[in-house]
């Protein structure tokens, strides 16, 4: 409880010491030409409100979502790669243009292609590392998620999310229900939680929450029953370890999962990069060493 509300503070700490870094980046207004009179009018109508709107609504492509510019820049790199003849070196990069060219949006593709990169890499922080967070797939969709709404908004989100879900059971636990009416129950104060978040940041204008879609609101209150569900069996302590190792490694998928470079490499060159986590995949499996976080807990040992 006491770690979940200590990083509602740094988050809330880090988006408020942006705010005044966002502001100086805007750039300095420009003279235009006398606006017509259809246009003074349209102009005069606006309010404050409809001019922060549209500050925020313009930010980095979102790849969760096949909108114009995301489309635009990265079929803009299947153009600019030239294939030779079709053979066994570039079959899939022939099957990605020939799916694109059916309609099916190039976002959707790298997304799908880089799902085994992030599960590699929990993989790997798990059997090398040492961390273990909830097993692969739930900080792998998490990091989508993440992806989707922002770090900085889907850290602050997923938090508020947990805070409610803790307090709901502490609530429920004089109830002495069974338990899916229980889950049901916190997933109803999960549900409110959320829309009074949404109503809150509605108020300040803060769009980057406002404007979500229900996919990755949905995947951080799903997410939340595997947590509450960790908790019941784990001792306080041990369930926070989990979370806080569960956001750290959707954050470190969510950020690589941003990468241009990534997404440009997973497209054009599709089968090296299939083949090359296949093979990690492989490497980190047959891996029986120490962990890097045993090797630092036991090194007194060791020598």
């Amino acid at each position: 409880m006491k770690m979940v509300g200590g990083l509602i503070i740094l988050v809330v700490t880090f988006w408020l010491a942006s705010i005044p870094v966002f502001a100086q980046r805007q750039p300095t207004p420009t003279p235009s030409p006398a606006p017509t009179t259809e246009t003074a009018t349209h102009s005069a109508t606006a309010t404050p409100s409809a001019v922060v709107e549209k500050v925020i609504v313009v930010e980095k492509p979102d790849i969760t979502e096949p909108t114009v510019e995301t489309k635009g820049r990265l079929e803009r790199y299947l153009d600019e790669q030239r294939l030779g003849p079709l053979n066994y070196t570039n079959f899939l990069r022939y099957s990605i243009r020939q799916a694109v060219s059916r309609g099916v949006p190039a976002n959707t593709i790298v997304l799908i292609l880089l799902f085994p990169v992030v599960a590699a890499i929990i993989a790997a922080s798990r059997h090398l590392l040492g961390i273990r967070g909830f097993g692969i797939f739930t900080p792998a969709v998490l990091s989508v998620a993440f992806v989707a709404t922002g770090l900085v908004s889907g850290i602050l989100l997923f938090l508020v999310i947990l805070l409610v879900a803790d307090l709901g059971q502490r609530l429920l636990k004089r109830l002495k229900l069974q338990y899916l009416p229980r889950m049901a129950l916190l997933l109803w104060f999960v549900s409110l939680g959320v829309f009074a978040v949404i109503f809150l940041t509605s108020l300040v204008n803060f769009g980057t929450i406002t404007n979500l879609n229900i996919f990755p609101i949905l995947i951080m209150v799903l997410i939340a029953e595997t947590v509450i569900e960790v908790r019941i069996g784990k001792s306080p302590k041990e369930a926070a370890d989990l979370t806080i190792e569960t956001i750290i490694l959707a954050v470190v998928s969510g950020l690589i999962l941003s990468l241009d470079l990534v997404q440009k490499s997973a497209l054009l060159n599709p089968e090296i990069l299939v083949l090359s986590v296949a093979i990690f995949d492989i490497f980190v499996g047959k891996f029986v060493g120490l962990r890097l976080l045993e090797y630092l807990k036991y090194r007194k040992l060791l020598k």
